[in-house]
């Protein structure tokens, strides 16, 4: 037998149902690669008892002719999503030991659909960040290397730990939020599939809250049918999220490997940016021709608004985090620093419980809603989104999809942009605009660059339209044959 890490969620369900192997030898040989793993900071919290009970229960399922559509399949988390009895911090000090006593929807998904969890992974704070440096755990190491050198690289982020996890074969799949590209851009980094699907496919109920307007939660796989068939169980509408969409859920696996002859495919003039790094510029153009080879009718578009779209997403985002975190002030739960005055326990506690970005982006958010700035900035950069979004629509009249590059660079060095901002915040450059218009998304890994560091195509879908992307993005995968996989250099 293979060893049971390598397997895809697919390869891995064949197997389960098949009875080659059960689901507590393929839990525990996940344990075993989590535990030699820890050099890379994926996981935050380890849950080795719980996983195997859950195990021991989903062979129990399979033997009594009763499995789920993940029965059995080992699965890491993302520790933005709360579970029940089981320690969530999103990656932040001011959260302490927070054990919720619920489940969030989306993983309660999972649970039932019979998925085992081995635990909750590395994040940026509360999705701040684009390579996982914010966490209060300490960054997430890049399980791929340069050619040539052994400098630890980002993994990107948010979804730092979830990417990685699957790049390195710590976890068949993994949850994953995406607010301005957190799942796509690490990815792309990690030569992984991951999916922002519609805003309101998947439930926010119980997902700590960054940006509600841009939040959506979705997978981070190995394949494209394995994306697939984890967001077939992480979707569906939940009376508990106001903004949960009520439709239906296709089975998304059956769009993998379906004909996309007759399509038509857009390609944004605008996404050119100067300079574009020459393997992405290739990787496109392959991607190109890889859709026109399958039958796909390429046509140039123009999405105008795209050069507005990071500093409008940059003060929504903030603003509606310095919403949403004022609820952590010491009083309920979570971090609590005592103080002479009830002020002073507020100052303490945030000032001890929150790391400099989230600090940044509170600042930013209250600045750009204070009386005086609203309606210059604010105000001002909705009216933007709106008309990111109709772009958006303009474009959809006359094509299926777009393609494009998922991240304007492969993974970098850690510590390279900590110390600017800015530097950080263009990773989403090609991102964002999806999250502000609440499109899907997916990245599919096409290519290594000179230095044998993965990159990443994107395909951006029409609102609800998940099976086109998964269709057109099966062809880039096949067409791609991306079949790389970083050294396992920490294993010693």
């Amino acid at each position: 037998m293979n060893d049971l890490t390598s397997l895809t969620l697919k390869e891995a369900l064949d197997g389960l149902a098949g009875r080659r192997f059960s689901s507590v030898e393929i839990t525990r040989a996940h344990l075993a690669a989590i535990a030699a793993a820890r050099e890379l900071n994926a996981f935050v919290l380890e849950t080795p008892d719980k996983a195997l009970a859950m195990a021991e229960a989903c062979d129990a399922r399979i033997a009594a002719g009763d499995a789920g559509p993940l029965e059995g399949a080992p699965l890491g988390i993302k520790d933005l999503f709360c579970t029940n009895g089981v320690r969530s911090t999103a990656g932040s000090r001011i959260l302490g030991d927070f054990i919720p006593p619920y489940e969030s929807t989306v993983t309660a998904n999972l649970w039932r659909d019979g998925a085992v969890m081995l635990g909750k992974l590395n994040m940026d704070e509360f999705a701040m960040g684009s390579s996982n440096e914010t966490s209060a755990f300490g960054p997430v190491v890049n399980p791929w290397k340069s050619r040539g050198s052994n400098r630890s690289l980002s993994p990107g982020g948010s979804s730092g730990g979830s990417a990685a996890a699957v790049a390195a074969d710590m976890v068949l799949g993994a949850t994953a939020t995406d607010t301005g590209g957190s799942i796509r851009q690490p990815a792309s980094l990690t030569g992984t599939v991951g999916v922002k699907p519609t805003y309101g496919r998947c439930s926010r109920w119980g997902v700590v809250a960054f940006a509600s307007s841009l939040d959506q939660a979705g997978p981070l796989a190995k394949t494209v049918e394995d994306a697939a068939i984890l967001l077939a169980s992480m979707s569906g509408h939940d009376p508990k999220d106001s903004t949960s969409l009520p439709v239906e859920v296709p089975d998304f696996r059956h769009s993998v490997g379906r004909s996309v002859k007759g399509l038509r495919v857009g390609v944004p003039k605008e996404y050119r940016v100067d300079p574009m790094p020459p393997a992405i510029e290739a990787l496109w153009t392959r991607g190109v021709e890889w859709l026109k080879d399958a039958g796909c009718e390429v046509v140039e578009v123009s999405l105008p608004h795209t050069r507005y779209a990071l500093p409008a997403y940059y003060i929504i985002a903030p603003a509606e985090a310095s919403s949403n975190l004022a609820r952590y002030d010491g009083m309920r739960y979570g971090l609590r620093v005592d103080g002479a005055t009830l002020d002073e326990v507020y100052d303490r506690t945030r000032e001890e419980g929150f790391g400099p970005e989230v600090k940044r982006r509170i600042l930013i958010g209250t600045y750009v809603l204070s009386a005086g700035y609203y309606d210059a900035y604010y105000l001002r950069a909705l009216k933007v989104r709106r008309r990111i979004a109709d772009d958006f629509t303009r474009a959809f009249e006359t094509v299926d999809a777009l393609i494009t590059p998922t991240a304007p660079s492969a993974a970098f060095g850690l510590g390279d942009s900590a110390a600017d901002p800015v530097a950080m915040y263009l990773n989403d450059i090609f991102t964002v605009t999806v999250n502000l218009a609440g499109l899907p998304a997916i990245s599919v890994p096409g290519a290594l660059d000179d230095a044998g560091l993965p990159l990443g195509l994107q395909v951006i879908g029409r609102t609800l339209d998940e099976s086109t992307m998964f269709s057109l993005a099966g062809v880039l995968e096949k067409a791609a044959a991306f079949r790389a996989k970083p050294q396992k250099w920490w294993i010693r």
